[in-house]
């Protein structure tokens, strides 16, 4: 949170880009099996990566703190 938050909110806010932070999670988080890193890792590299809008739905809207999420931040921009 110390350098993605200053990170993300340095990106210009016409550029899609989305900041979850999970629940008790530490920076080796995305090294061990979790599904919500998961999801959103594939959703986000598919949509992105491969323009494949179908995955959008999983990314927007954004989802809300639960229990794995204590924040989510984004600019939820769909492609036309």
């Amino acid at each position: 949170m110390f350098h993605s938050e200053p990170f993300f909110d340095s990106l210009p806010s016409d550029l899609d880009k989305a900041y979850p932070e999970l629940n008790d999670a530490c920076h080796f988080a995305p090294n061990i099996p979790n599904a919500t890193i998961s999801s959103f890792s594939v959703a986000w590299l598919k949509r992105f990566v491969d323009d494949d809008t179908r995955y959008e739905q999983f990314l927007c809207p954004p989802p809300r703190p639960d229990g794995e999420i204590s924040d989510y931040q984004d600019t939820c921009a769909r492609a036309s």
